[in-house]
């Protein structure tokens, strides 16, 4: 009988190493869309909204527990013994579910892209079917790597046979195993403590469970992923690159969708984390990552990343490279700009060509045009820094802050050595270095009288073409001077 009110519980399979991968991190850790693979299929879990989420682990287990308990706070860890194989991890699972009764939903962690919907679906197909199991399958060109859903003369799935066991014919077959799996709880717990380890791995694999189930008459369903591609599991790092493009296309799309132009969807990354209002323009060979957002009407782009950023209504990011900056409206940054982390520009500010900031704040209005380094640095409202202009935060032991005021103009290559306080509305000339506060509404001068050492080059450093051409001009200075003298 179909019980379509039956509670859910997820068990997530997150225990093993990912040897293909060929890395010291865990396969589940590694990130696409700017998350790990299990956060993804931990928010496509809650989604479905369950009475309970177990996430089983194993290989580096204190990294993973804390990835996923960081990524969904609510969920329950537990953990494989020694007895290795998919089918032992789903088995402690069910113990720490021991008096649940309904549906289980089991997914692996490292199958990202399926979405809350398609899940949603094989639920009610388990459901409609009144089955013990139902089994996701997807039909693919290349099936190395995968189990294979073997079918009887009927149609129905006879058994699930891992690659490593198959026969060459078996091997032929296309239908691959998802790794996702709906069971009626007590048929599971049944019937996994009749699987052994009797095969090439020596694992206790869950996908033993169906042709047991099929021997005890119990109906196995099998339900084939319409998107082929969000079905399939991340194995090595060529299946890691091809699953975080197809996320990325995904996530473009659907903020194509909700009202941002996106010229070339192509070589614009945006991570799931990330957010963009209606109007803005992202421009090519653009990264939005994380937890950036970007307000109506901006422009960003291209040649740009952004980690972690917001950026204001009608501002504009170009040829730029910033991380937990924020961005006022109408400001404009770049081309060619380093925002480091604390930078906050206000509304209508710039930070221009060649600039870099870091833990600074740069008021309405105030501008930092180019080639300059700001680093910790205050500036008020309404200021414009000349050409080469560096705050000298770090005097080898610590750091010290420079607050420059209101409406002060600066000449081009200052040095401000701070700690050090320039006034509002002050000035100083080209080539200052500022040592001393500077009171509001003055003129700071650091000038040294110009004193020029004749014949140095010629005498410095004879032989060369510096001393050369100098000896010819004085030679024609001379020449010059003498003709001007017999003329008069």
């Amino acid at each position: 009988m179909t019980n379509t009110n039956a509670p859910l519980a997820v068990i997530v399979l997150a225990a093993g190493q990912g040897t293909r991968m060929k890395s010291s991190l865990p396969k589940v850790l590694h990130r696409i869309g700017g998350r790990p693979l299990v956060g993804h299929v931990l928010d496509t879990a809650l989604a479905l909204g369950p009475e309970q989420v177990v996430v089983v682990v194993r290989h580096e287990r204190d990294l993973v527990a804390d990835a996923v308990t960081g990524a969904a706070p609510g969920v329950l860890v537990v953990d494989q013994d020694e007895i290795p194989g998919t089918g032992r991890a789903v088995e402690v699972a069910l113990e720490a579910l021991a008096d649940f009764a309904g549906d289980v939903l089991v997914l692996s962690g490292d199958v990202p892209l399926l979405e809350a919907e398609s899940l949603g679906i094989l639920i009610q197909a388990h459901r409609d079917a009144a089955a013990a199991a139902t089994v996701l399958s997807a039909v693919v060109d290349d099936a190395t790597g995968y189990g294979r859903v073997i079918r009887d003369a009927d149609g129905a799935v006879a058994r699930i046979v891992e690659q490593k066991d198959a026969t060459e014919a078996e091997a032929a077959v296309t239908e691959i195993n998802a790794g996702v799996y709906v069971f009626r709880a007590p048929d599971l717990r049944a019937h996994l403590s009749l699987v052994g380890t009797a095969n090439a791995q020596g694992e206790k694999y869950l996908t033993d469970v169906v042709a047991l189930l099929r021997d005890s008459r119990l109906t196995v369903a099998v339900s084939t992923a319409t998107d082929a591609g969000a079905a399939l599991g991340v194995n090595d790092r060529v299946q890691l690159s091809e699953a975080g493009r197809l996320l990325n296309a995904r996530t473009v799309r659907r903020w194509q969708l909700e009202g941002a132009t996106i010229l070339d969807p192509a070589t614009t990354w945006i991570d799931v984390t990330a957010t963009l209002a209606p109007d803005v323009t992202v421009l090519p060979n653009t990264h939005i990552l994380r937890a950036t957002a970007i307000a109506t009407g901006a422009i960003v782009g291209p040649d740009t990343s952004l980690v972690d950023c917001e950026v204001g209504e009608n501002a504009t990011v170009t040829r730029t490279d910033a991380t937990l900056a924020v961005i006022g409206a109408g400001a404009t940054v770049g081309p060619f700009a380093y925002l480091r982390p604390g930078t906050y520009l206000g509304d209508k500010g710039k930070i221009g060509t060649f600039v870099e900031t870091k833990n600074s704040t740069i008021g309405e209005r105030s501008k930092v045009p180019h080639l300059s380094y700001i680093g910790d640095t205050t500036i008020g409202t309404g200021v414009n820094l000349g050409a080469g202009a560096i705050t000298a935060n770090y005097d080898d032991i610590a750091k010290h802050r420079t607050e420059i005021g209101d409406e002060v103009h600066t000449g081009s290559h200052n040095v401000f050595v701070a700690p050090v306080r320039i006034g509002d509305g002050a000035k100083t000339g080209a080539g200052a270095v500022i040592r001393k506060d500077v009171p509001a509404g003055a003129l700071a001068l650091s000038v040294a009288p110009q004193r020029n050492v004749e014949g140095w080059v010629e005498n410095n450093r004879p032989g060369t073409g510096a001393a050369d051409v100098a000896a010819k001009a004085r030679s024609a200075q001379k020449a010059d001077d003498g003709s001007q003298e017999e003329g008069r």
